[in-house]
């Protein structure tokens, strides 16, 4: 029977298979970016379909370091395996220059791979690389920077053909660049076989158009954070930008700093207005137990240990706010917080 059971149950879908459904769809994907397990798990526990692991973020939030190439390759595979073991949504990871040339690429997206990524994206920049958005970029030669791409891409037909190989090209803001040097390049790496081209920091909505144009017959997406006024979801969508990243993870960091410096101000008040003001937030409180998983200890629990044990555990009087068979919803209820 276990084994007839074994046979007919179906195969949840390969992550780097749903992401590469959803990046060739009809519509923009909505990327979260953060930096960690958290930020992975709010975005899925919010019902988004996707997370991305931020280069940016994984350097702030778990080092401490600006992003300018200080991330090594072992603690981004690192951060990327706690990402990957904490959810079920597809990870994509910012792999920042590969960490070395065609060699180093290969490695940093097999160890990916095996971390569990669903995909991720390399830069030309020489390395030490620097955040997109900071003046000074440089870049690798357009013949070093194909076959880098051609490494990776190799080795995931490889591995496993779904997994996403995205290029991401620094040519417009790097030192000399320009927006045609950003479309023969991107084109040079659409004929080494990557699955997405991005295009970072292209300047207006005239250069966005002209990038769609160029890279019309394969998924594209830019960082246009530099674009005043902000493009709109219905301008990405006609633009059929496969998708868009917001690093929400910023909003945490404004939202903890402000908080800490009424703090400083006001003390215990600051705490308690918090209190107040969230006390029926499904986060507050011990609310994260519920997205960390602890209801699903009880069942985990349930399922193998002796009855004895569980009465004992949870028949007997103990004192908690948090119960893990109500979860948030019976300590709102049971305890007004």
């Amino acid at each position: 029977m276990n084994s007839a059971n074994a046979q007919t149950r179906k195969a949840p879908e390969k992550r780097t298979t749903v992401l590469r459904r959803l990046l060739n769809g009809p519509e923009c994907l909505r990327v979260m970016f953060g930096g960690n397990a958290h930020h992975a798990q709010l975005t899925e526990y919010a019902g988004y379909k996707a997370f991305g692991l931020s280069g940016s973020k994984t350097s702030s939030w778990n080092y401490g370091l600006p992003d300018a190439g200080f991330l090594t390759q072992t603690e981004l595979v690192e951060v990327t395996r706690n990402v990957c073991n904490a959810v079920k949504i597809p990870v994509l990871v910012d792999a920042d220059t590969g960490h070395g040339n065609a060699l180093g690429a290969r490695r940093t997206v097999q160890l990916l791979i095996q971390a569990g990524a669903a995909g991720c994206f390399i830069e030309d920049q020489k390395a030490p690389k620097r955040c997109g958005f900071v003046k000074g970029k440089q870049l690798i030669s357009i013949e070093e920077a194909v076959g880098k791409y051609r490494a990776v891409c190799d080795l995931r037909d490889e591995l496993d053909p779904d997994f996403i190989i995205m290029a991401r090209t620094d040519a417009r803001g790097a030192v000399g660049g320009s927006l045609e040097e950003a479309i023969r390049r991107g084109k040079a790496y659409q004929q080494a076989g990557v699955d997405v081209i991005y295009v970072e920091a292209p300047q207006s909505r005239e250069e966005i158009k002209a990038l769609r144009e160029a890279f019309s017959d394969i998924p594209f997406r830019a960082t246009e954070g530099a674009i005043r006024p902000p493009l709109t979801a219905q301008e990405k969508e006609d633009l059929k930008m496969c998708m868009t990243s917001i690093h929400f993870a910023t909003v945490g960091t404004v939202t903890m700093y402000d908080f800490l410096v009424d703090f400083r101000e006001r003390g215990e008040a600051a705490w308690n207005d918090f209190l107040i003001k969230s006390k029926s937030h499904p986060l507050s409180g011990q609310g994260v137990f519920d997205m960390t998983g602890f209801p699903e200890v009880v069942k985990i629990e349930e399922k193998y240990l002796p009855q004895e044990e569980l009465d004992l555990k949870y028949k007997s009087e103990s004192l908690g706010t948090y119960d893990p068979h109500t979860g948030r919803a019976g300590q709102i209820k049971n305890h007004g917080y």
